[in-house]
């Protein structure tokens, strides 16, 4: 269903895509079809009462009959004025509550799609898509579709009382409708494709100043202002140039617009005045009225104009929506089994995994992990090691191979039931902007502040949390930055822990904090991974000796396997060598 760009003025499409989002607000939706149908009548209904009143009462100089009509148009004018004011309301609460139903269908997409998509797309796009261009969407429908509709009913209503006055008045104001509608088809297809250019322009800049904000410490670290800022500048012209090039077409068709208008109404003047001047087929309340009924005609078309584009921004808007809802990044195979709690036993049998087509990460892995127990991996980077807890997860899908949990395919789980035994505690922790306790918790009404405290005691970091002003209800703000990597690895171990997971994964946990952090997680570590199964990833091998077991990786295969004694005995094994080169290293640098 998504499409690049259709070429298309009206994309039928797309448009009833939108409008199915409307099915659930029938009432509303009918209650504003039904305002613009009264406004398109009534509109109609007023040069009707000038015209009646100049000829029947003005001219006559009937004071009675003036007031009388004047006080129609008066309540003729009040009415238009309420309906206008019900219509507007009507309109936007329908745009505002479809928006709110697509943002949530669309976020609820988003959450479910594997890593690869979020691997390859910008953050900053896609915040543009789910944020800006779906705000866009609440427009086609407030300030698009329905004005659309209102002004094309006033037209239709106009012209055809137009016709009823005096055909051959009307004939002579619509001489210009055909090069004015030239006009305007010209410029819809037009601006569609600037405003295209626009959306595109508004993501792009969105994406680069949200790396260049995240990165913030990088770009000043490496004294990269001078060379980020001239990039800004140059995607912000291309930005501009985007914008004007709508500008532009706008400030050629407006004044078109008003000079066929115009000329629409001198025609009036001159063939109305001559008749009534001369032949007295034709009355100056017809006149009049013409006169007004064109500006009537005319300007809703020249609105039409305007909002076919704000039609058009929706619609493209709505495309570009529509492109991530239909993407199928979504796990396809999720199974049906529930489960309320897991021994732990997980095995590996003969999985092939690449995150590139044909470039494969690991290759033909095999293992075996018994329920209760704590195995390492260990290896240097690009091993592989990483990856293995990203597919128990199923995070990524295998190409090859199966992986088991208690003798069940993790592809029988339910994605939700598997992932809700299963913890991590990443070397780059994220934090929420918010409470310590929010981030511990997750918001899970079923965890409460005297359980997190509980096990932070445990885990021995309930006097850090106390220290910091506020204690569990300190505002960590965005990504915890008002905490050190260290107090950020505590606090992940501690939202690990409360979950009180049956398989427990700790990925480089300790491998960029001080060494009293160290002591605190290695304590920490020790604690929670006591009688559940645990995997531990480790880059310092003095992390891990205590491990059941423990996994060497090399180029995306297990070179060898067993405990910490067992692998130090072996001549020119990977682990010892890993072994000796660490400790040496480390030996020298107390030196």
């Amino acid at each position: 269903m998504s499409k690049k760009n259709t070429g298309k003025v009206f994309d039928m499409d797309i448009f009833m895509r939108l409008m199915s989002f409307a099915k659930k607000y029938r009432i509303h939706f009918f209650m504003a079809c039904f305002a613009a149908i009264s406004l398109a009548i009534i509109a109609a209904f007023r040069p009707y009462l000038i015209i009646e009143t100049v000829d029947g009462y003005i001219k006559t100089k009937d004071q009675e009959g003036l007031l009388y009509y004047s006080m129609w148009i008066l309540s003729v004018l009040i009415v238009e004025v309420l309906l206008h004011l019900s219509f507007i309301y009507i309109a936007n609460w329908l745009g505002q509550h479809i928006i709110k139903d697509i943002r949530i269908q669309l976020f609820e997409h988003v959450i479910k799609f594997k890593m690869s998509y979020f691997d390859k797309s910008s953050v900053g796009q896609m915040v543009t898509r789910v944020v800006s261009d779906v705000e866009t969407i609440a427009q086609f429908f407030g300030q698009g579709l329905f004005m659309i509709v209102s002004d094309l009913l006033k037209m239709v209503v106009i012209a055809a009382f137009m016709l009823y006055t005096d055909w051959k008045l009307a004939l002579i104001s619509f001489t210009v409708l055909p090069v004015l509608i030239y006009a305007t088809k010209v410029f819809q297809r037009s601006i569609k494709v600037a405003f295209q250019q626009v959306r595109t322009q508004v993501a792009s800049l969105n994406g680069f100043v949200q790396e260049r904000v995240t990165g913030m410490k990088i770009v000043q670290l490496f004294s990269r202002e001078k060379i980020e800022y001239d990039k800004f500048v140059g995607i912000n012209e291309v930005h501009k140039k985007a914008h004007i090039k709508t500008v532009w077409y706008f400030s050629i068709f407006y004044p078109i617009a008003e000079i066929l208008s115009s000329v629409a109404v001198g025609l009036i003047v001159w063939f109305g005045g001559l008749n009534v001047a001369f032949e007295g087929t034709v009355t100056t309340g017809e006149v009049i009225g013409f006169i007004m009924m064109s500006e009537m005609l005319f300007r809703p078309l020249r609105q039409i104009a305007d909002k076919f584009t704000t039609l058009q921004m929706g619609m493209v808007a709505g495309n570009r929506v529509f492109e991530i809802m239909d993407t199928d990044e979504i796990i396809s195979k999720e199974g049906n089994v529930a489960i309320d709690k897991l021994e732990g036993t997980i095995s590996f049998k003969d999985v092939h995994f690449s995150y590139v087509k044909s470039v494969e990460v690991l290759k033909g892995i095999s293992l075996e992990v018994e329920a209760g127990k704590t195995i390492a991996i260990v290896g240097s980077t690009g091993a592989g090691k990483s990856t293995i807890i990203n597919l128990i997860n199923r995070f990524y899908e295998i190409d090859s191979g199966s992986i088991c949990v208690d003798g069940v395919d993790i592809k029988d789980y339910k994605l939700h039931s598997l992932r809700n035994h299963i913890a991590i505690v990443l070397q780059d922790v994220f934090l929420f902007s918010d409470s310590i306790l929010n981030n511990i918790t997750l918001k899970k009404k079923e965890i409460t502040l005297e359980q997190v405290t509980i096990a932070a005691k445990k885990i021995g970091i309930h006097d850090f949390i106390m220290s910091l002003p506020g204690g569990y209800h300190y505002n960590v703000k965005e990504r915890g930055g008002m905490l050190s990597s260290g107090q950020r690895q505590l606090i992940a171990f501690l939202r690990a822990y409360v979950s009180d997971p049956c398989i427990l994964i700790l990925d480089e946990a300790t491998s960029s904090v001080d060494s009293y952090s160290e002591q605190m997680i290695q304590y920490a570590t020790d604690t929670i991974t006591k009688n559940r199964t645990s995997i531990i990833i480790a880059h310092r091998l003095a992390t891990i000796q205590k491990a059941d077991a423990i996994i060497v990786m090399d180029k995306g295969l297990i070179v060898e396997q067993g405990s910490h004694h067992e692998l130090l005995k072996r001549e020119n094994g990977h682990y010892r060598n890993l072994f000796e080169k660490q400790f040496s290293d480390e030996v020298v640098e107390l030196n």
